[in-house]
């Protein structure tokens, strides 16, 4: 069956492989080691209160174009809400809300710029700066940090307190001695100064477990894609250089023509046949990080804000979301919140108790309602190896989809796409492996989204 496709990993990588190829007439075939569609982006009931609860928000911005066209395609975006604004909490426990103005691109977010008091007319100075210089920043030095960066480019305490860490910390999950200059750039240019919409945040309305689940079932169904819950991998088979069949946990074989491994890159070498786990294509995988992300959920007994989410500034949380507020189903229950907490290595380190009594301290600092709602259940989650760790010289180990054998490819969001570890970076590997599956079937076929185009002011002003 040269033109049956298997697809191990039914994670976001391993779901757009499968969209981009089953959508073409290829005859796909996509297994899953757990009960669930959406990899990482998973969810649990939670026994007290009976809800569903997702191991951490997601969401995704207007530089997506990538995750956007999957949602898309699939119908998956009638899930999806623009936000129309980001509310930061400043240390003083104002309020500030930042949104585009009327300006273009660059320009469009000064007015906001100049909403956050907490920063004195030097920060902005200094940041302004930063941004000039980053979006000129084509080559790094090797093995530079963005914390060396920001030193090198005299970013004060409270800039980088402030604003860079703020961003970069809640996007990449990593602190900032640990974040390379290129992903860095990438946030921002992307994110904020190439084009207006960049920045545009977007939040599921539903779980993830619901968000991955029936609607994209049915659609992966009307296009005669096979798709199987619980059947976990043991094994790839080779033949004469090429992969010949998959090895299932329980002893089925399943065979096809072209295979994509669409699994952590933590767990790609143990799939691998000796032959080929040695092979120095995949000697850099087991260098590739991992950071945490965590998750305190709150139950109150009242709304203690009507926000639909929050950015904190100097504080240990550092997003809020309030999950009833954008929930759609209009459902009368305690309200529930949740606060996450990127590059949580510490939170680890320190009693779950402890932490949920200091989110719910920093609640009540910033909204007195939260003094008198009664705390009704609280609990952590931590998903221990949430994103991979974009380290300086990250993308040295990053493996290109295509790996030695001809009709295996790889996806991932570690794996080589230029973006960060993002629901975009994962979507993007997956349609640049079903790119490379459509080569090897003699379909040259484009299958990635273009970017947002760079706007006109934003080449003559940054150089973009």
């Amino acid at each position: 069956m040269p033109q049956h496709v298997v697809i191990i990993g039914g994670g976001l990588a391993g779901l757009a492989a499968a969209a981009a190829l089953c959508s073409r007439g290829l005859a796909v075939t996509l297994l899953e080691a757990r009960p669930r569609w959406g990899g990482r982006a998973s969810s649990i009931t939670d026994r007290e209160t009976g809800e569903t609860i997702d191991n951490c928000q997601h969401v995704s911005m207007g530089c997506c174009t990538n995750f956007r066209h999957f949602c898309g395609e699939t119908g998956i975006d009638a899930f999806l809400q623009k936000q129309p604004a980001l509310h930061f909490v400043g240390p003083d426990g104002a309020i500030h809300d930042f949104q585009a103005g009327r300006l273009p691109a660059p320009l469009h977010l000064l007015p906001a710029f100049g909403k956050l008091s907490y920063l004195a007319r030097t920060d902005v100075k200094q940041i302004r700066a930063g941004l000039r210089a980053l979006c000129r920043e084509r080559e790094t030095r090797d093995g530079e940090s963005f914390a060396g960066w920001l030193q090198r480019h005299n970013q004060g305490d409270v800039a980088v307190e402030r604003f860079w860490r703020v961003v970069l910390v809640s996007a990449l999950s990593e602190s900032l001695d640990r974040i390379d200059v290129h992903h860095a750039r990438k946030v921002f240019v992307d994110g904020f100064l190439a084009n207006r919409r960049g920045w545009e945040v977007t939040t599921p309305t539903v779980p993830l477990g619901e968000f991955y689940g029936r609607r994209l079932a049915d659609w992966f169904a009307r296009h005669a894609a096979t798709l199987r819950l619980q059947r976990g991998v043991k094994r790839l088979a080779l033949d004469d250089g090429r992969v010949d069949a998959v090895e299932l946990r329980d002893g089925e074989r399943i065979s096809g023509g072209q295979f994509v491994l669409a699994v952590p890159q933590y767990a790609v070498r143990p799939l691998l046949p000796d032959s080929l786990a040695g092979d120095p294509f995949f000697a850099n995988l087991d260098r590739i990080e991992t950071a945490p992300i965590s998750s305190v959920h709150l139950w109150f007994d009242r709304p203690i804000t009507e926000l639909p989410h929050a950015v904190f500034v100097d504080r240990i949380s550092q997003w809020m979301f309030n999950r009833s507020a954008l929930s759609r189903s209009g459902r009368a229950v305690r309200t529930y919140y949740q606060v996450v907490i990127s590059a949580s290595h510490e939170v680890l380190q320190r009693p779950q108790s402890e932490v949920i009594a200091d989110v719910v301290n920093e609640l009540q600092s910033v909204w007195p309602a939260a003094k008198t709602a009664e705390l009704v259940h609280s609990r952590l989650i931590t998903e221990h190896k949430a994103v991979f760790s974009v380290t300086p010289g990250i993308d040295a180990l990053r493996p290109p989809q295509q790996s030695p054998v001809a009709n295996l490819q790889l996806a991932g969001d570690w794996t080589a796409t230029g973006w960060p570890a993002t629901m975009e970076g994962a979507v993007r590997s997956g349609y640049l492996a079903a790119e490379n599956v459509l080569r090897q079937l003699g379909r040259p076929e484009r299958v990635l989204q273009p970017d947002l185009p760079t706007a006109f002011l934003s080449r003559l002003l940054l150089g973009l």
